[in-house]
């Protein structure tokens, strides 16, 4: 999409500051504006047998943005010719940000305007989001607490690993979204790990999601911090709720939360009660998106960056997208970044975490990528565990399956690590929620 504004500038503007709107529609993920106009005139003297070129500057316009609400998003002088902005990147001089729809300001700086004046092409293209799958870790920590690596650190190690996104989470330690380090490809988002005797959570996408110190001794200063953080916008996780060293013991009826971490670390028992407690949630009709981190503090020969990896079915790759896909439970887990891939679908639009009115003509849809041999597929409803098929070699499995009651239908991929070892969860889905009419 694209937008061409042509702007006359009068010699008598010169020496001021001026702005020329335009509207960002819905959906925008990247916006990129380029400026051309007259700024040299440019002529060529004989002398005797030579020609001799000059130039001279005759006018000089300086480039901003701002947003809707009049703050400064940017400004680059004459220095440069377009910029671009995105949530998680910029042009240098401007400020990542979320391209909010609505109007939006070219600043437009007169420096110098010859006598005549001059014409301004502003060029503005518009990217369009759409639907990308998107895989990170949602709990990590850094020297800011007590993990072994920077932030900078951090986003290249994920950015190696094939991670798209990490969550800063350091224990109590705020962070702000400005203060993380930049590099494309990979989407720092800022967190923090809410930890106390009785249990951890961590509050994710905003810089300040409490006021005053973390440590509360009531039920009620507990309620205070989780409310505060929901009224900031924070997504609200509840961390590896049966870990022997840090179960959460307050109750989570009063306590307001987006997600249920069900996979921490490796998985072991704790991560297998996890699940089931959200299986016992899901069958109570209460639609809770689960995620995942490898509470990653150091590498060690269990734990790893992206060990459980989130995979995220996001609009683009800008925090609030990233969160906001978390919270419709656009995701699913798996146990690393090249771990098997999964799409779940019902009547083509409606994906994991979705909600669709279930008719006796409901089916659903399941395409997996990356089988090893051995692996079984099994599809979990509130009823019932049904493996529906095991894989006898390496490649991929599609599978239309008709859906029979109200209820939900949620996937996991069991694997045998290594020799001898049970199966265990290499994935699990959110599940598709088919309502009663």
């Amino acid at each position: 999409m694209n937008q061409i504004i042509n702007q006359f500038i009068e010699p008598a503007q010169q020496g001021s500051y001026f702005t020329i709107p335009f509207n960002i529609p819905q959906g925008v993920e990247v916006l990129h504006v380029r400026y051309a106009y007259n700024r040299f005139n440019e002529q060529d003297t004989r002398i005797e047998n030579r020609i001799i070129g000059s130039k001279e500057e005759v006018n000089i316009i300086d480039l901003g943005l701002l947003d809707p609400q009049g703050n400064q998003v940017g400004t680059s002088g004459s220095d440069k010719e377009s910029f671009f902005v995105s949530e998680p990147l910029a042009t240098p001089g401007y400020k990542p940000s979320p391209l909010i729809p609505g109007e939006w300001q070219i600043l437009v700086g007169a420096y110098k305007v010859a006598p005549e004046g001059v014409t301004v092409t502003y060029e503005i293209t518009f990217t369009l989001k759409k639907p990308n799958l998107l895989k990170g870790d949602l709990h990590t920590h850094t020297i800011a607490s007590d993990g072994v690596h920077t932030a900078e650190e951090l986003a290249w190690k994920a950015k190696r690993a094939g991670l798209d996104f990490v969550a800063v989470t350091d224990h109590n330690q705020m962070v702000s979204a400005d203060a993380l380090p930049r590099l494309e490809g990979v989407t720092l988002i800022a967190g923090v790990e809410w930890t106390h005797y009785k249990g951890h959570a961590n509050f994710l996408g905003v810089d300040k999601p409490f006021d005053g110190c973390f440590a509360t001794n009531t039920a009620e200063e507990t309620q205070a911090i989780f409310q505060t953080a929901r009224e900031r916008g924070a997504l609200i996780s509840i961390n590896h709720p049966f870990e022997e060293c840090c179960q959460f013991q307050f109750d989570m009826n009063t306590l307001p939360f987006d997600c249920l971490e069900v996979w921490n670390g490796p998985m072991r028992e704790s991560n297998l009660k996890a699940i089931g407690l959200w299986q016992s949630m899901l069958a109570a009709g209460k639609k809770m998106p689960i995620c995942a981190g490898s509470d990653y503090h150091k590498d060690t020969p269990f734990i790893f960056l992206g060990g459980p990896t989130t995979c995220v079915y996001a609009l683009s790759n800008g925090t609030s997208d990233i969160l906001q896909a978390l919270r419709q439970g656009h995701a699913y887990l798996t146990f690393a970044p090249d771990a098997p891939s999964l799409k779940m679908s019902a009547d083509n639009n409606t994906i994991m975490g979705d909600s669709i009115d279930w008719s006796k003509d409901s089916e659903m849809k399941i395409e997996v990528d990356k089988l090893l041999a051995g692996d079984v597929i099994r599809l979990i409803t509130a009823q019932e565990s049904q493996p529906v098929w095991k894989a006898e070699k390496n490649g991929r499995f599609e599978m239309t399956i008709p859906v029979e009651q109200p209820g939900f239908i949620r996937l996991e991929i069991l694997r045998a690590f290594l020799p001898g070892l049970p199966l265990l969860p290499a994935l699990i889905s959110n599940p598709i929620y088919f309502d009663a009419k």
